[in-house]
């Protein structure tokens, strides 16, 4: 497989930039906030904790509190797994086989197609971006083989925000079911629509084969902990997939899952908390890309904490990325990290995060940079 370019890119940057412009994940908190808001305390809930192995599919407990998220989801639902990654290694290693066919959704986050391409053939179906980066269901039906297995999706999506219409997605699952697919929906920015009437029911409570990737780390704001999952009605795909789990992380950090249940038991304290960071947030881009219509194109993400606007300035979004984290310190993601194996992907964009604390320091040192270097990218 190839280099991962968006965790090569943030091994250079991530954790040097001044200015970390494009997390994907929303404003952390302290294990004492965490604990101040459910009202406990560390020694009451970690300081008696054995440190040992724990089990492979999960603490029940805390199985039970990520049921509890679902409509139609029990424990036995349920595997946990060590963040969002680990689950779409296993389930694309466990679900495909060379003679099979994949379908994916371009641009996407890299490891939805990468992995499935060392695996078997797959077939890419674009976003269109004229359309609010709308997925057309015909398309997908044109990209159908004998062979086809699985649909992988991202909805909402990374890089671009966007949510498929509800209609779209009723339409999708009864293509999968027509054809006895597998339908894996990443839906680790679920919960963070910025219109919530747009939010999709979750792949495995709305289809028999659905297949539902979720992680605490993006809508909750805790990547520290290394807490995702799978959900699904296909109990014995679940059992596949923790016996593949076996040979990976085994089981999960036995602090970690505490810290989990804890943070699932004021789940609706902490997803108010942000979803105020984000309304306010966007706000601040939207006065920003208006200040600069000659550079920018902007679009209002539908959901999650991040958007892609279109650069069109003069030079390339990699020139201008590169001299914004060189000279200011600002860290964007430019569309290079989105290039796709399967088709053309964008090349005149760049991912920009809005998730975090203090985005208007960020955003000072990006209006520094445009101010002085006018004429370099003004068209």
């Amino acid at each position: 497989m190839r280099n991962f370019e968006l965790e090569t890119y943030f091994s250079k940057w991530e954790f040097t930039a001044r200015h970390h412009m494009t997390a994907s994940d929303v404003q952390s908190m302290s294990i004492d906030s965490l604990m101040s808001m459910a009202g406990t305390s560390v020694s009451d809930t970690l300081g008696d904790l054995s440190l040992g192995y724990t089990e492979t599919w999960g603490a029940p407990d805390l199985r039970d509190a990520i049921a509890a998220t679902y409509d139609r989801m029990q424990p036995e639902n349920i595997l946990c797994l060590a963040g969002a990654e680990e689950g779409v290694y296993a389930a694309m290693r466990v679900l495909l086989e060379p003679e099979d066919h994949a379908i994916v959704v371009v641009p996407n986050y890299q490891a939805a197609e990468t992995i499935p391409l060392s695996i078997c053939a797959v077939t890419g179906v674009q976003l269109d971006a004229q359309k609010g980066w709308r997925l057309d269901v015909e398309d997908v039906k044109r990209a159908l083989r004998p062979n086809t297995k699985l649909i992988s999706v991202n909805f909402p999506n990374n890089p671009t925000g966007a949510v498929m219409p509800k209609a779209d997605y009723d339409a999708l699952i009864a293509l999968c079911r027509e054809h006895d697919l597998y339908l894996f929906n990443d839906e680790v920015y679920r919960l963070l629509e910025l219109d919530e009437s747009k939010r999709l029911p979750q792949a495995a409570d709305a289809y028999e084969k659905g297949i539902s990737l979720s992680v605490m780390s993006k809508a909750y704001g805790l990547p520290g902990l290394r807490i995702g999952w799978i959900a699904s009605q296909d109990k014995a795909l679940l059992l596949r997939l923790e016996r593949y789990k076996h040979y990976l992380s085994i089981c999960n950090s036995a602090p970690s899952e505490r810290l989990a249940v804890i943070a699932l038991s004021v789940r609706e304290q902490i997803l108010e908390r942000n979803r105020a960071l984000l309304r306010r947030n966007i706000g601040e881009l939207d006065s920003f890309f208006a200040d600069y219509p000659s550079l920018f194109e902007w679009q209002h993400p539908d959901g999650g904490c991040i958007a892609y606007p279109r650069y069109v300035g003069q030079g390339d979004v990699e020139a201008f990325c590169t001299g914004l984290i060189e000279e200011n310190g600002v860290l964007l993601l430019p569309a290079s990290i989105y290039r796709s194996e399967l088709m053309d992907a964008p090349v005149d964009r760049f991912r920009i995060g809005f998730g975090r604390e203090n985005i208007e320091e960020g955003l000072t040192a990006f209006r520094d940079f445009l101010d002085r270097n006018h004429n370099r990218f003004a068209v």
